[in-house]
């Protein structure tokens, strides 16, 4: 795992969009995966600033959105589809013929979650999934149990993740999201993880431990080879002296 210490919030999304930039460089057509949220946003808005600079950067990267809140319209707000449209689809000019993701209201749960399996099977495996660390440990909505589920899923919330700074304001967040798996993750060539700020020491210091366990996620991030975490300060003191 290949530790980077930024200075704060604006450096460590300038070194994880360089990254990005890097691969789609050596991969136009690059299967990215991108996860939401307030952590990628400034990495996701210097990339937009690139393309300016760089026409070609996005004219065939395709886009994987990995997890949605379940039962929301999909012009809501708070959705990750909105979030994605807003941040990325829209500032790259991706068109929609290559991206993915899950519906978010879909009739059937189990059967969107089977579809996007079936897209994963033949397309896949990602190149480059980017991914946050959740406050409990998490991975996209791969919530901490006893057992995790490979593939794409409904996964019923844990109540950190029903205050997510995306739908914390709502009156009823919702109780199930749909997500890809941890086989998903783990399956791609290469992962992101980008952590920010103070309320990421405590799940930071969990991962670091090295203990691998389902009660922890992002801990079974040890069990693949190519591993890269972008974070700041704030969150870096949970390192050990070791992986500085």
């Amino acid at each position: 795992m290949n530790i980077q210490i930024a200075r704060d919030h604006g450096e460590m999304s300038r070194q994880a969009a360089a990254h990005i930039a890097r691969d789609l460089r050596r991969r136009p057509d690059l299967l990215l995966g991108l996860a939401t949220g307030a952590t990628p946003t400034r990495a996701y808005a210097r990339l937009a600033e690139m393309r300016a600079m760089e026409p070609s950067l996005f004219r065939r990267v395709r886009i994987v959105k990995l997890d949605e809140w379940l039962g929301l319209p999909s012009r809501h707000p708070a959705t990750c589809e909105t979030y994605l449209r807003e941040n990325v689809l829209g500032p790259w000019e991706v068109a929609r013929s290559r991206y993915r993701g899950f519906q978010s209201q879909p009739r059937d749960a189990a059967a969107e979650c089977a579809r996007l399996a079936r897209w994963l099977a033949r397309h896949g495996p990602l190149d480059l999934c980017v991914l946050g660390l959740g406050r409990n440990g998490h991975l996209l909505m791969n919530e901490p149990a006893d057992a995790l589920t490979a593939g794409p899923h409904v996964a019923r919330l844990a109540p950190s993740t029903r205050a997510h700074s995306m739908v914390k304001a709502m009156k009823r967040p919702p109780r199930r999201g749909l997500t890809v798996g941890l086989a998903d993750i783990l399956r791609s060539r290469a992962i992101l993880l980008l952590v920010s700020g103070r309320h990421k020491v405590a799940p930071l210091r969990r991962l670091m431990s090295g203990r691998v366990t389902t009660r922890c996620p992002a801990s079974l991030l040890w069990l693949h080879g190519d591993v890269t975490v972008y974070c700041d300060r704030e969150s870096s003191p949970a390192l050990p002296r070791a992986a500085r």
